[in-house]
């Protein structure tokens, strides 16, 4: 089931030209400094990049897309939310039309409505690779959970549920495989990190690492809508956690093992990283 960890690039992928949609963000980034480590040339999509891209202005797709053979795809807010399906499967279409062939799709284990934008991205006719990870271990210090584990509590309405954290390195890797290996064209890989734990482990792990105690607090769906709204932040995105809380991903997945021919990364090994670079001191 393992391949090599160095999988071959494609003749024509030292001349590719890979457009990384959110190339500013948790796994954008990533993938776009381990392709420039490759030498491969790489252009970011986001509202300030040049030329600009921004999924709600399909008019910015076309010289976004100019000069591009590969594609990495990630969606922003989350494709789980209404319209985003939609919008998938018109940018596949114009990146297709464009000369983009080659599209890998960032999506999420066990999401009904991130699955109805992979098809949609499937009917375009591109080479495709989708790609669906488990929750990022670095969203409690890249954004969304920060604020959080520096105040030292972590609230969420996610119980006693376990989720297979995986680190967004794995990802990138992954990614980046995708892009320029002619083997995974046509191949969904799912990523989970080496063991399944609960919120209260992680605030337990986040704790040994920083040297801080960080609780973990369950709170209702409801009550978590109340934040999102007192922060301006979408309260669809307390629908996710529903995804935890019924056991649809509290099994491990092996895709970063299939793909690179190793283990993936551990929440401790994380944590104690994250916490070295002082981005949770107070």
């Amino acid at each position: 089931m393992t391949q090599t960890p160095q999988t071959p690039q494609t003749p024509q992928a030292s001349q590719a030209q890979t457009l990384v949609i959110g190339g500013n963000g948790k796994t954008g980034r990533r993938v776009a400094q381990k392709l420039r480590l490759r030498g491969l040339p790489v252009r970011i999509g986001s509202r300030t990049g040049a030329p600009a891209f921004d999924w709600n202005a399909p008019g910015t797709w076309g010289s976004a897309l100019e000069g591009v053979d590969r594609v990495y795809v990630t969606y922003y807010p989350d494709l789980g939310f209404p319209g985003a399906a939609e919008q998938i499967g018109a940018f596949s279409e114009a990146a297709v039309a464009a000369g983009a062939r080659r599209l890998v799709l960032l999506s999420g284990r066990g999401e009904e409505a991130a699955q109805r934008a992979e098809e949609a991205l499937k009917a375009s006719g591109a080479d495709w690779t989708v790609v669906r990870g488990s929750w990022f271990a670095q969203n409690f210090d890249e954004g969304f959970f920060l604020d959080s584990v520096r105040a030292g509590e972590i609230a969420l309405p996610t119980a006693d549920a376990v989720e297979a954290f995986v680190d967004t390195d794995d990802i990138a890797d992954v990614v980046v495989a995708a892009l320029t290996d002619d083997r995974h064209i046509g191949r969904t890989y799912e990523l989970s990190g080496p063991r399944l734990i609960g919120f209260a482990d992680v605030a337990a792990e986040l704790s040994k690492a920083t040297g801080r105690t960080i609780t973990y607090v369950p709170v209702s769906n409801e009550e978590y809508r109340g934040v999102l709204r007192e922060n301006g932040l979408p309260e669809e995105f307390a629908d996710l956690f529903t995804l935890i809380l019924d056991g649809r991903n509290a099994h491990l997945v092996h895709g970063v093992e299939e793909v690179l021919g190793r283990e993936p990364r551990d929440f401790a090994d994380y944590a104690r990283e994250a916490a070295a670079t002082g981005v949770w001191d107070v």
